[in-house]
């Protein structure tokens, strides 16, 4: 028993965190912080009728998930003392795609079609593609300039969609709790997601560099933006889940 405790990857990284590192805490708290926000959310679903459970449900799965991915990067950084930039676009790979799905998911009583979600999944897709690509890939020459355009096409596509598309008629069709959730979560996509390309400039080559002269740790902010966009994305759905079922 004693060999199998002294084995653990996890007890020997928690260790190597020392007090002015700022990363491995970021990444410790946001972890702890996303697992507990997947734990309220399962335990709330069944508060709610078939509606919004969903929706819940899929608010639990994003922050899980990021959990998930944030425990191994933590343990990544500790070891390697390095940016997990492969963990951590898999993990934005997988709850992107699935933050875009809470769109369609509380605009779907107003009407909304399937094709609406598949078109901001891929569009989150293909922005987070080619993202990689320009970070991690094609590093050298023009490479992260080109595919961080395509990658900006694409999240301005995201936005347009849910502020002056057929997602923004329907959610004021629908109004209500659906409407004041529906402009929270654009929001966090406008402002909150905005840290992504800042942090894309600032680790790739070119002009982009530069932003890396202003002494701050991308992770840091990546970390403390995960955490408030994805655990406040879940809040407002269990906001508007709550506003919705008290005056039914």
């Amino acid at each position: 028993m004693k060999s199998l405790f002294l084995n653990l990857p996890m007890m020997a990284d928690v260790t190597k965190i020392v007090n002015d590192d700022y990363v491995g805490f970021t990444f410790f708290v946001g972890c702890m912080a996303m697992m507990a926000a997947s734990a309220f959310f399962f335990l709330s679903m069944n508060n709610f009728d078939r509606k919004w459970k969903t929706s819940i449900l899929v608010s639990g799965l994003i922050t899980f998930i990021a959990a998930v991915h944030y425990w191994y990067m933590r343990d990544y950084w500790a070891a390697f003392g390095e940016s997990p930039t492969f963990f951590r676009y898999v993990d934005w790979t997988l709850t992107v795609p699935l933050m875009c799905v809470e769109f369609y998911l509380i605009l779907k009583v107003a009407g909304a079609q399937k094709s609406l979600m598949w078109k901001l999944i891929l569009a989150s897709v293909v922005m987070l593609v080619t993202g990689y690509f320009g970070e991690a890939v094609y590093t050298t020459g023009s490479g992260p300039a080109v595919w961080g355009f395509i990658s900006a096409v694409a999240y301005f596509y995201i936005v347009y969609e849910i502020w002056l598309g057929s997602a923004k008629k329907l959610a004021e069709a629908a109004g209500g709790a659906t409407l004041k959730a529906h402009k929270m979560l654009c929001w966090f996509v406008l402002v909150g997601w905005a840290i992504y390309p800042l942090g894309y400039m600032a680790g790739t080559e070119g002009w982009y560099s530069g932003l890396g002269n202003l002494g701050l740790n991308m992770d840091v902010i990546y970390n403390i933006g995960d955490a408030i966009n994805k655990i406040g994305f879940g809040l407002v759905v269990y906001g508007a889940a709550v506003a919705a079922q008290n005056n039914d």
